[in-house]
C-alpha cells in the first residue's frame, strides 16, 4: 500500500488558539560543533515529497549537538540532534547561517540543504549562507522515537478511515485507542512527551549558538512554518531574515488542520480532473465532471473490494497526496488507471523508517494540538464536511489517536503573536491543498506588523525553488540576499499555463 507521506508532510489549519508564551530559557551555550564529512547524503524523506530532482547531492558536512531533554531541567538528562551544513563557497559573501526545516513534524531535515541545492536553490543564496538543516529531535539520526507500532498500523499511515456513518466513527475509535495505548506502553514514553514544536524551537536556538552565530535565518515549508513561527515568538530578537513557505494558521497542528485539508482538495482537485480529461488515454472521463464522477465511482468499488492493497480511503489519500504537485499528474492518472483496470502499480520509493516517522509526528500533534476527546464530537465533525466536502471529509475530519493521547503528556501551546522586528516573509499558494490560503491568511493577522505575505496564483504545495512562480520566488531570494521585501502583501500573477 501507498504510504500516505503527504498527510504528515503537511498540515494546515485555522486554529487560533492564544496561551501564555512558555519560557524562552535555554540551556547553557554548547561546545562549538565538530564537523565531519557525512557518512552518506542523507537525503531521505526530505527530497521525496518535494521533488523528483537530480539524486546528485552536493556532499555536506554532519555534526552531533547534545540538548536537553526537558529544559525545565536543562542539567538532567541529553538527548542528540544531527546537524548538517552545506558550507558557503565564497566566505567573502558570506553572511551567516540559514537554517532549513522540510516540513512534517516526523520528516528527517538532515538532508535538505542538498535537497534545495540539488532543486535549484539559487547560487547567491548558497554564496551567501551556510545552509544548515538537522533532524529535529525524536527523528531520523536525531535520538529517535518508537511507538513500535505494527505493520498495519504504520500501512494505515496518519489517515482515518472514511466515515460514512456515525457507526463508522465508533469503529474508527478503537484502532486510534491502540495506537494511544502502544505509544504510551512503548520504550519511548519517557522521551514522547518531551517531542514538540517549542522543545524543538529551543533546540534551534542552541544550534545557533554552538554556530556561534548572534542571529540566524530560516527557511521553513509546511509544517516548517510553524516551528518558524514558534522560534520567532520564543526568540523573537534572534532571528534574521524569516521565510514561511506554504503556511500553518498560527494554531498549529490539531483538528482543525485536519479539517482543512477537505476544502484544499476541493479547490486543487479540479486541476487533475481539467489533466485527465486533456487526456483520453488514461480512460478517466473525457470532461472534467466524468473525471469527477470517477473518484467517487472508484472510492465506492475500492471500499468494497480493494485492489492491491488499496481500500477507499488509501485511494482518497493517494489522490491528495499526489495533487501536491503538477508533476505528479501522470503518476496519479497512471494510479486511477491501474486501480481501475487492474494493471500494475507505478512504483514508488520506498519511505524509510515509517515507525520512526509516525511515532515521532504522533507526539508532536497530539501532545500540543487541540483535539476532541469524545467520539460524539468527531460524529458531528464527519457529519458536516462529509456533506460540504465529500472528496475526503468523511475521513480528515475523522477520530485518530490524539482523541486518546495521555492527559499528562499534554503540553501548553505557544501563541504566535506579532512581538518583535518586522523580519518574517510569507510566501503561499492560492490553492494549495495541504496548506490552504486560509490557514495562512491566519497567520498573516497574527503575525501583524512582523510579516509580509506574497501569494502565488497557482496549486500545489510549496512555492520557493519547488514552485514556478518567478515573481514569488525571485520575492524570497530578494529577501534572502539582500533583506529588501515587498513593501506591503503582494500577489504574484499566474504563470503561462497554470
Amino acid at each position: 500500500m501507498r504510504r500516505i507521506l503527504s498527510l504528515a508532510v503537511a498540515l494546515a489549519a485555522t486554529a487560533v488558539t492564544v496561551t501564555a508564551v512558555p519560557s524562552a530559557t535555554a540551556a547553557p551555550t554548547p561546545d562549538a560543533l565538530r564537523w565531519v564529512p557525512c557518512a552518506e547524503n542523507p537525503g531521505g524523506a526530505a527530497g521525496a515529497a518535494e521533488t523528483e530532482a537530480s539524486a546528485d547531492f552536493p556532499p555536506m558536512e554532519c555534526a552531533t549537538l547534545e540538548v536537553p531533554l526537558d529544559y525545565d531541567d536543562p542539567d538532567g538528562r541529553q538527548i542528540e540532534v544531527a546537524v548538517s551544513r552545506l558550507a558557503s563557497e565564497k566566505p567573502s559573501q558570506r553572511r551567516g547561517v540559514l537554517l532549513t526545516n522540510p516540513g512534517g513534524p516526523g520528516i528527517s531535515g538532515l538532508g535538505y540543504p542538498a535537497v534545495l541545492a540539488a532543486a535549484g536553490l539559487p547560487q547567491k543564496v548558497l554564496d551567501s549562507y551556510d545552509v544548515i538543516g538537522f533532524d529535529p529531535r525524536g527523528v531520523g539520526r536525531s535520538t529517535p522515537v518508537s511507538c513500535e507500532l505494527t505493520e498495519k498500523q504504520q500501512n494505515r499511515g496518519n489517515f482515518p478511515s472514511y466515515a460514512h456513518t456515525a457507526a463508522d466513527v465508533v469503529r474508527a475509535a478503537a484502532p486510534a485507542r491502540e495506537v494511544a495505548e502502544r505509544c504510551a506502553d512503548s520504550p519511548s514514553a519517557s522521551l514522547l512527551p518531551h517531542i514538540n514544536t517549542a522543545n524543538t524551537a529551543r533546540d534551534m536556538d542552541r544550534i545557533r549558538a554552538a554556530l556561534g552565530e548572534r542571529r540566524i535565518s530560516y527557511v521553513g515549508a509546511s509544517y516548517g512554518t510553524h516551528l518558524g513561527a514558534v522560534y520567532a515568538s520564543l526568540f523573537p530578537e534572534r532571528g534574521d531574515r524569516i521565510v514561511l513557505d506554504s503556511n500553518l494558521g498560527p494554531g498549529g497542528v490539531d483538528a482543525d488542520a485536519m479539517r482543512l485539508f477537505g476544502p484544499g482538495m476541493e479547490e486543487r482537485f479540479p486541476f487533475f480532473a481539467k489533466y485527465a480529461a486533456d487526456h483520453p488515454e488514461y480512460g478517466l472521463g473525457s470532461t472534467p465532471e466524468e473525471v469527477t464522477a470517477t473518484y467517487f465511482e472508484l472510492a465506492e468499488r475500492l471500499e468494497k473490494e480493494p485492489v492491491q492493497g488499496y481500500d477507499g480511503t488509501a485511494f482518497r489519500g493517494v489522490t491528495f497526496d499526489l495533487l501536491y504537485a503538477d508533476a505528479n499528474m501522470p503518476a496519479l492518472a497512471e494510479t486511477w488507471q491501474a486501480l481501475d483496470t487492474g494493471r500494475p502499480l507505478p512504483e514508488e520509493p520506498p519511505f524509510p523508517d515509517m515507525d520512526n516517522f509516525m511515532s515521532a509526528r504522533f507526539a508532536v500533534i497530539c501532545g500540543e494540538g487541540e483535539w476532541p476527546r469524545s467520539i460524539r464530537e468527531y460524529q458531528r465533525a464527519v457529519a458536516a464536511d462529509r456533506q460540504r466536502y465529500p472528496m475526503i471529509g468523511g475521513s480528515s475530519a475523522n477520530i485518530g489517536p490524539c482523541a486518546f493521547w495521555p492527559g499528562k503528556w499534554l503540553q501548553q501551546p505557544v501563541e504566535v503573536g506579532d512581538r518583535g522586528p518586522s523580519n518574517v516573509l510569507m510566501v503561499q499558494n492560492e490553492r494549495d491543498p495541504g496548506t490552504p490560503l486560509a490557514g495562512a491568511r491566519e497567520t498573516r493577522r497574527a503575525l501583524g506588523k512582523r510579516a509580509v505575505m506574497v501569494t502565488a496564483d497557482q496549486g500545489g504545495h510549496g512555492v520557493y525553488v519547488f514552485g514556478r512562480n518567478a515573481c514569488a520566488n525571485d520575492a524570497v531570494t530578494t529577501y534572502l540576499t539582500t533583506g529588501d521585501r515587498p513593501a506591503r502583501d503582494l500577489a504574484c500573477a499566474a504563470e503561462p499555463g497554470e
